[in-house]
Formats: structure tokens, C-alpha cells, sequence
């Protein structure tokens, strides 16, 4: 079966924590720290790669974390850096955050790679803190630990030519006559429920690759039907083939079904309307198709190129394929972003570093710079937690704790510390 979307949590490799050492070595006096630093966190990355075809190996594996680094050693041994874990995706394969739907990578080309989850940074050993006033430190850093997220994976198959149109009107017949792809077909509707690929040889040297997409219905757009499921194949298609049942032959108008389809499609996204098509006129040997397909004409002809065929006979789609062929030389290989989703955007921001409240008759100081300063610290230490209160006393926690009407006494907590306050 064909995977074209999975939900997956991944994790960056936490960095190893720093050593606390001294030189104990006979014959050297005073040898002074020798705690070597923590390795850095392996880092989950992605890679675009063309043996992949669908996403299935996402459905039984839904977690991946890379190798932490490890631990700091004596005598400035640095702790090795945590393995990298590479991920392997199909190309065409776009990762958004599912918290914020923000659009992490789009792997568009074989061997194109990114960092899904960075590892973490490793912890300093206590050599790191020696100066000319503390010539013994006994503190280290933990390892920061690795980002973590949960990420919709969504595969949107690159092909030169789509085949689109209503359930049943031929389009798994068309790609089956003209490449040797093999898709269920049978008289009923949602016969194909997933995308087939097919690749359509004109001559020696030239071929391009047709992708039948599921037939899509009144209100796709809005995702009825599978619709979003379906429409997202058509956004990377260089051409589009509509297909139309031209004989009308489950009662349905083809003027009204080409005018309904172009609908959703625009309403997906509007620059599919812009997206040069080909009317393919099916069903050419059932008994009333010459009717619609000169009502068609009459309508259409100023602006799309109309194609009558037999899906079943074969009739015209010689023809078909060689014009889909010479439009292909004459539209750019890869069409312009299209997707009207939003992409991850780095900014520059003037971030608060911490924030001082009152909460139930405790004050609590809390932000980013604090917590990444508590996840460095090694609370059971009490050298590294004296660090860390000079460290907010420096960047003016203690001043703020007075500006907000703190007083001597009152219990501050920072993180899962709890301590009195004292001017």
C-alpha cells in the first residue's frame, strides 16, 4: 500500500555531562583539575533518497532519538561525541512541526539533507573554571539536552505530468495503457485510492514521468473525499491531463465537472489555476461522446488544447503523450514553490531573559536564560549551585527580586530550587 503521510517524534543525542577531577599523580604536588568535557549529542538528520518510495517503514517506527554524548573523563578526556542518526525519506518529502504547523524542511532532491533535531551541547569539566583566584574548581556543567519535537511527515510526488478528474473516468486505464505501471482498475468509483507512478518512454533517450492521482470530488478542497490527501500530489505536477468522461456515461456533464475540478483546485491553492492543462477527452467510443465533445470544443478550444481518446482502445493517446512530451521542453523543470503553507522563519528578536511573578506567596523567577543555566547546573553539587546564584545575581535577578518588593525571607523558587531570599 501506498504511505503518504506519517506522524513521528524525534530527539537530538542530550550532551554529555562535564568531569570533576583532580591530578592525583605521584611525584606532582597540587596537580590541580582534570575534568574533561562532555561529549556533544548526536543530531537527527534527514536525507532525500530516490530509493525510497513511500513513507510505510514510518508506520511501524514512529520514534527517533540520536546517541547521547558521553560523559567527561579524567585527565582532560574529552567524552566522544554522540553518533549522528540519519534518516532516509523519499524525495518530495515535506516535514512540518505538528504543534505549529510550520514547515521544518522540504526535501526536493536526492541527496538533499537537514538537521531535524539538533544534539545538545556537551557540559564543561571543572579544568574549564580554573583562574587565578579559584585554582581548584570543583564544578562541572551537565550536558544540554537534545531538541525534541513531534513532526507530520507528508510526501508530495514529484512528476512531470498528473492525470486529474472525477472518480472513474479513466484515468488509471490511460497510465496503464501508455507506461507499464499496473493499477487495480475496475467500473466502480474510488477504484484507485493511491497515487500511481508511471513512466511514459516517447523515444530513445526521452521520457517523463505520469502520475495518476486519485479521482477527486465536490469539496476537496475543503478535504472531503481524502481531498487534501490527494490534492497535494497535483502542486509539484509541471502539466496537468484532465480527464473527462466525454460520453456523459454515469449522467454527469463534462463542461460542468471540468469547470467543478478546476474549482477546487484553485480553491487548494490558487496558483494551480495557472497551471498549464491539457483537456482529455475519454470515452471517445461510447455512443454520445462526439455531442459533448463538440459542445466542449465550442466552449474551450480558445483556451485549452483538447485531446479526444480511448482509454480502452488506445485511440489517440499516442498523440497525447508526444504533445505532453514537447510541452514538457518548453515548461521549467521544477515549477516555482507553490504551496501557500507557512515555512519556519528564523528572526532575530530582542528575547526577555527572565521574568519575575508572584505566585501563592512565592516568588518565582523563570524564562529561557534561566532555564538553560538550570539544565547546565548540577543541583546535587552545592559548588555548582553557588555558581548559579552568583550567575543570577550578576544578570540582576537579585534586583529585580527588590524592584518587585521582594524582602528578606521570602521564598524564591527558581525551577525545582527553592531557597530564602537574602538582600
Amino acid at each position: 500500500m501506498f504511505y503518504d503521510y506519517a506522524k513521528i517524534f524525534v530527539k537530538g543525542g542530550d550532551g554529555g555531562n562535564g568531569m570533576v577531577a583532580f591530578r592525583r599523580e605521584k611525584y606532582i604536588a597540587q596537580g590541580g583539575p582534570a575534568g574533561g568535557d562532555g561529549g556533544r549529542g548526536g543530531s537527527v538528520i534527514f536525507q532525500a533518497d530516490e530509493g525510497q518510495r513511500t513513507l510505510v517503514d514510518f508506520r511501524f517506527k514512529k520514534h527517533f532519538k540520536a546517541d547521547r554524548g558521553e560523559n567527561g573523563g579524567t585527565k582532560n578526556m574529552y567524552g566522544q561525541d554522540g553518533e549522528d542518526l540519519l534518516v532516509k525519506v523519499p524525495v518530495g518529502t515535506i516535514v512540518k512541526n505538528e504543534e505549529t504547523n510550520e514547515i521544518v524542511a522540504d526535501l526536493i532532491k536526492h541527496g538533499q539533507s537537514t538537521v531535524i533535531a539538533k544534539g545538545g551541547r556537551g557540559g564543561r569539566g571543572n579544568s574549564r573554571f580554573a583562574s587565578s583566584v579559584n585554582r581548584a574548581p570543583d564544578v562541572a556543567e551537565n550536558g544540554e539536552p537534545g531538541a525534541e519535537s513531534w513532526l507530520i511527515l507528508e510526501l508530495r510526488l514529484l512528476a512531470d505530468v498528473g492525470l486529474t478528474g472525477f472518480p472513474n473516468v479513466g484515468k488509471s486505464t490511460i497510465i496503464a495503457h501508455v507506461s507499464a505501471a499496473k493499477p487495480k482498475i475496475a467500473d466502480y468509483h474510488f477504484t484507485t485510492i493511491d497515487p500511481n507512478l508511471g513512466v511514459v518512454r516517447l523515444e530513445e533517450g526521452k521520457s517523463f514521468v505520469l502520475v495518476d492521482i486519485p479521482g477527486l470530488v465536490e469539496g476537496a478542497s475543503e478535504g472531503l473525499g481524502l481531498g487534501h490527501r490527494f490534492l497535494r500530489h497535483v502542486e509539484r505536477t509541471r502539466l496537468l491531463l484532465h480527464v473527462l468522461d466525454i460520453a456523459g456515461s454515469e449522467g454527469r456533464d463534462p463542461l460542468e465537472d471540468f469547470q467543478l475540478i478546476n474549482r477546487e483546485l484553485e480553491k487548494y491553492n490558487p496558483v494551480l489555476k495557472d497551471r498549464k492543462q491539457i483537456i482529455v477527452a475519454n470515452k471517445m467510443d461510447i455512443t454520445g461522446a462526439e455531442d459533448n465533445l463538440e459542445r466542449l470544443k465550442k466552449a474551450l478550444a480558445g483556451d485549452y488544447e483538447i485531446y479526444p481518446v480511448s482509454a480502452v482502445t488506445g485511440s489517440g493517446l499516442e498523440a497525447l503523450m508526444y504533445r505532453a512530451g514537447q510541452l514538457l521542453d518548453e515548461i521549467p523543470f521544477m515549477p516555482e514553490t507553490v504551496t501557500t503553507e507557512v515555512y519556519k522563519v528564523t528572526k532575530a528578536v530582542d528575547e526577555v531573559p527572565y521574568v519575575v511573578s508572584f505566585e501563592e506567596g512565592v516568588w518565582v523567577v523563570s524564562g529561557p536564560d534561566i532555564a538553560r543555566l538550570l539544565r547546565r547546573t548540577d543541583t546535587t553539587n552545592d559548588a555548582a549551585v553557588k555558581r548559579l546564584l552568583m550567575i543570577l545575581r550578576k544578570i540582576g535577578v537579585d534586583k529585580a527580586l527588590r524592584d518587585q518588593g521582594a524582602k528578606d525571607g521570602d521564598s524564591v523558587r527558581i525551577g525545582e530550587l527553592e531557597f530564602d531570599f537574602m538582600d
